[in-house]
């Protein structure tokens, strides 16, 4: 494969997010043009939708650092074209020892990073997949190439880096070797600068030459236990030796004649199941897009199934049928506990979290749905010894209760809310789809889905409607319903009367996520949109 020039390919921002792609032959998308672009080339030579992905995730994984990286976790939804379906689920353990936490584990610095990281080991799964499977040719070091070259010839730094940097400024000196990494000389870089990550494409290489294996027992792995041993982080050598991906079984439900798919647990993929389960059987025919009656049932139905999210652990310590999440009983109870005229009180337990989402699909009809993450904006904060890899602070999601599903345990891993979702339509991949956004996840699956699924808008439409949000934030702590401000003000006051406490947020807010879309019709034609809250672009081949 050709490594792009360095700062190559089209400005970020530069594309809208909202312009709709169509092909009939295979479509990418991604919130950062250079990683659609990179994908966009796997499939213009001969390449397939798995393929793509590992060349988006690896340059994501340069381009994006504030919110994914090597040193974080992916999970992935793969369909062929007759939705023969598997998830490779790269969660990262619990190390084997770790100091008393008291209270809670910290959520920045050496502390937080108790739990291992799982991406490079998806890459590791989802290309011996591509080979066994879908005929994939290209190694994985020539997939690399293109994010080896953005890390060591830099690209032009995103805006979306210059904020989570500049929003983040007063912690950055307490984070262990994030200044040298991230900043140039002390400051903030601009958007647009060319940023280079030299450290990084070193650990890069060392994975494209020696495996993905590299990464958790090999020459990198070494270099990565010492650096965490160094800062005093809880994670060892053989806590990296025993991480491993996992290939598992989707969960599903049948909703309005389609199959969705989404990661089992401890993933919140039965969270946003769920809601629309109940959001079938209140069903949506009798109302606008839009209209309070919808935001208030979407909204309802969210908080009903947040309500059994604190019962999602690792199901090899403690596996809850199904059926306590997207049981029909279970649906049909939540459905009808929904009061149409008023508001249940909220709040409930927040998560934060930061995350990206990228898909493709190719001319044989192979799909892929992936989320990369390092939990919250930066993760752990902590940039491991020399090696340039941004740690991941997911460990922080494990709770120090002992009664907890998802209390702390050796090898075990944490309640996560990455949880990117797939349609299917008659046995056949129809929506491919994800997003940004922790908490928020669940919440904007279910606005995209609907206006998607129940309403017949195209992704880039559905991408550019109002969304809501539930519940705190990173930067706003209030337990309201956040509001994009471009919704309707009789909207607003109708939600009010409900018993709905409003918040007002920018129309097109990154606090709503940044979701992307592609829709494969019954002719095999295409169309897709990142969002417009991100630096990304859908693109068609």
């Amino acid at each position: 494969m050709t490594r792009p020039a360095a700062h190559a390919g089209l400005p970020v921002g530069s594309v809208p997010g909202t312009v709709l792609a169509r092909s009939s032959r295979g479509m990418v998308t991604s919130p950062h043009t250079l990683a659609s672009e990179a994908g966009l080339r796997v499939l213009r030579d001969g390449g397939n939708a798995i393929e793509a992905a590992i060349a988006m995730g690896g340059v994501i994984a340069v381009t994006y650092p504030h919110f994914c990286g090597i040193g974080g976790d992916a999970i992935w939804i793969v369909a062929d074209r007759d939705g023969r379906a598997t998830t490779f689920t790269g969660i990262g353990q619990a190390a084997a020892d770790w100091p008393a936490y008291r209270g809670t584990i910290p959520t920045r610095g050496p502390l937080s990073t108790v739990a291992s990281a799982g991406v490079v080991d998806t890459w590791r799964l989802a290309h011996d997949f591509s080979c066994r499977h879908w005929g994939g040719r290209t190694s994985l070091a020539g997939l690399l190439d293109p994010a080896i070259g953005y890390a060591e010839d830099g690209f032009p730094l995103s805006d979306s880096q210059a904020f989570w940097t500049q929003f983040r400024l007063g912690d950055l000196p307490a984070w262990p070797g994030f200044v040298r990494t991230f900043l140039h000389e002390g400051r903030v870089p601009q958007p647009s600068e060319p940023f280079l990550q030299k450290a990084l494409a070193r650990s890069l290489r060392l994975i494209a030459a020696n495996g993905p294996r590299d990464f958790y027992e090999g020459e990198l792995a070494a270099a990565l236990a010492k650096g965490l041993a160094e800062v005093g982080s809880p994670l060892t050598a053989e806590d990296l030796r025993k991480t491993f991906a996992r290939e598992e079984a989707p969960v599903a439900l049948d909703y309005r004649g389609l199959r969705l798919l989404a990661p089992p647990p401890p993933t919140q993929g039965v969270t946003t199941l769920a809601i629309l389960g109940v959001l079938e059987r209140l069903g949506l025919a009798d109302v606008e897009e839009g209209s309070a009656d919808y935001f208030h049932r979407c909204v309802e139905a969210v908080k009903q199934a947040f309500l059994d999210r604190n019962a999602i652990g690792d199901p090899a310590f403690a596996a809850p049928a199904d059926d306590l999440w997207i049981g029909a009983d279970r649906l049909a109870a939540k459905a009808a506990a929904i009061d149409p005229d008023r508001a249940l009180d909220w709040p409930h337990a927040f998560r934060t979290g930061d995350t990206v989402f990228f898909g493709a699909t190719d001319p044989q009809g192979h799909s892929v749905s992936v989320l990369q993450s390092t939990y919250f904006d930066w993760g752990s904060g902590v940039v491991v010894g020399d090696t340039g890899v941004l740690w991941q602070n997911r460990g922080a999601a494990f709770s120090i209760d002992p009664e907890s599903p998802n209390c702390l345990a050796a090898g075990k891993r944490p309640f996560y809310t990455l949880n990117p979702g797939m349609a299917l339509k008659d046995g056949h991949p129809h929506i491919l789809y994800g997003t940004q956004g922790a908490d928020g996840q669940p919440q904007t699956l279910s606005v995209l889905l609907t206006r998607l699924i129940d309403y017949g808008l195209d992704p880039a439409e559905a991408l550019s409607r109002p969304r809501f949000l539930l519940g705190r934030t990173f930067s706003d702590d209030r337990d309201s319903l956040k509001l994009e401000s471009n919704v309707d003000p009789h909207v607003v006051a109708s939600l009010r009367e409900r018993g709905h406490q409003i918040s007002l947020i920018a129309a097109l807010s990154p606090l709503a996520g940044q979701a992307g879309a592609i829709v494969i019709d019954d002719h095999g034609d295409m169309m897709g949109a990142h969002d417009p809250r991100s630096d990304g672009v859908a693109l068609g081949l």
